[in-house]
């Protein structure tokens, strides 16, 4: 189960096509979080892993944290929580990376590529105080990502964007500007479909030659997802049921992309709601709608089990709230699912071809033979193959 935790919707950056922010917003008090907790000791026993986001979460202060951290590992240790943060670093500072590093906290951050076209997009001073906060993230021994958002504009300079990724040696995962239900305010950037699916075809040509420096963390996911035939990341999966996000006044919705749309929320800690009380409201019954359509619309496509449709936010932003299409980046996500199944049927049909040619000659041989020898039929360091199983 994964439980988004949203201290505040508050953020001190203005990032022009943002629609998930507000410029004041209330903080999460420890008093919610002891609701929280109170909800989970009888909700569902399963593992948990609790990721702060917002908004800006480090907006809540060391103290927030320091307290919610204890709480929840000591008093919902039979959930075995893990943690992760979304956050863009301006907040960070030696104390609050001495606490995250003795959870082992990994963070997400937000980057554009280099400085001048980051704070095209994303403000003047933000790529300065994103990246001090990252030097004492590292400084800390933190795993540090980076989401870069791709607009209209900056598709225009992939390559200047990965290549800064690359030559700094800065893991990363792509999102592409999205239309929102909350706001028209990202509608004039967000990224065109094709231009979606183009740019994830040309990350996977340049990362199977460097998958050995640095992550990308949506090939890595797609190809998994293609090698195993389920989704691994919340896109490409039936999050319904598995995905809740707590807003700061206690409010429970389906996911952070509806905080603070009151026609979603499902529950409210206090409240202590059971599962079945959640997933009868009225927000999840509609994303149980999106699911069946999913089932019946796809239903042909060779893709379904390890895409599920895409996102349904991204699919009701675009039919205000009705169960009318799937993600409207279907045809991107066709794209590269498609040149991944195509490389990994080439590569098992290599290796098979070099068991047959070792088992003509000697029957002392092993799967990796034929994995092996085919890196040196082809012009790249790795194969999707090779990134699946990383």
């Amino acid at each position: 189960m994964h439980v988004m935790i949203i201290p505040t919707m508050g953020c001190p950056a203005n990032c022009s096509y943002c629609w998930s922010s507000e410029t004041t917003s209330l903080c999460m008090s420890t008093k919610t979080m002891d609701d929280i907790v109170e909800w989970l000791k009888t909700f569902k026993k399963e593992p948990v892993t609790f990721t702060f986001h917002g908004g800006e979460p480090l907006l809540a202060g060391y103290e927030f944290f320091e307290y919610s951290l204890d709480k929840i590992s000591k008093e919902l240790s039979d959930l075995y929580p893990a943690f992760a943060i979304q956050t863009n670093l301006w907040k960070m500072d030696d104390k609050l990376a001495s606490l995250f590093k003795k959870y082992e906290i990994p963070i997400g951050s937000s980057l554009d590529g280099p400085q001048e076209l980051n704070d095209i997009q994303r403000g003047v001073g933000y790529y300065e105080k994103t990246m001090k906060g990252y030097e004492i993230a590292k400084k800390h021994g933190l795993d540090v990502s980076f989401i870069s958002t791709f607009t209209n504009y900056s598709i225009k300079h992939k390559e200047e964007i990965f290549n800064f990724f690359k030559e700094n040696g800065l893991n990363m995962k792509i999102h592409p500007a999205l239309p929102s239900i909350k706001s028209h305010k990202s509608d004039n950037f967000a990224l065109d479909v094709e231009d979606y699916g183009e740019l994830l075809l040309y990350l996977l040509d340049e990362y199977l030659n460097l998958a050995d420096v640095i992550e990308l963390k949506n090939i890595d996911h797609l190809c998994k997802a293609v090698f195993m035939r389920k989704g691994f990341v919340c896109t490409y999966v039936d999050c319904m049921g598995s995905t809740f996000a707590i807003g700061p006044d206690g409010s429970i919705y389906p996911c952070y992309r509806f905080v603070d749309m009151p026609e979603y929320v499902i529950g409210h800690v206090s409240d202590k709601p059971s599962y079945d009380d959640l997933m009868s409201s009225k927000a999840e019954l509609l994303l149980i709608d999106y699911k069946d359509f999913v089932d019946e619309n796809c239903k042909d496509c060779k893709h379904m089990d390890y895409c599920r449709g895409g996102c349904p936010y991204n699919a009701l932003t675009i039919t205000d709230n009705r169960v009318e299409c799937v993600d409207p980046y279907c045809e991107a996500y066709k794209m590269i699912l498609d040149k991944i199944d195509n490389l990994m049927n080439e590569n098992l049909n290599l290796a098979f071809d070099e068991l047959n040619d070792v088992v003509e000659k000697d029957f002392n041989f092993t799967l990796n033979v034929g994995l092996e020898n085919q890196h040196s039929k082809n012009s790249k360091k790795f194969t999707v193959m090779d990134i699946a199983l990383k």
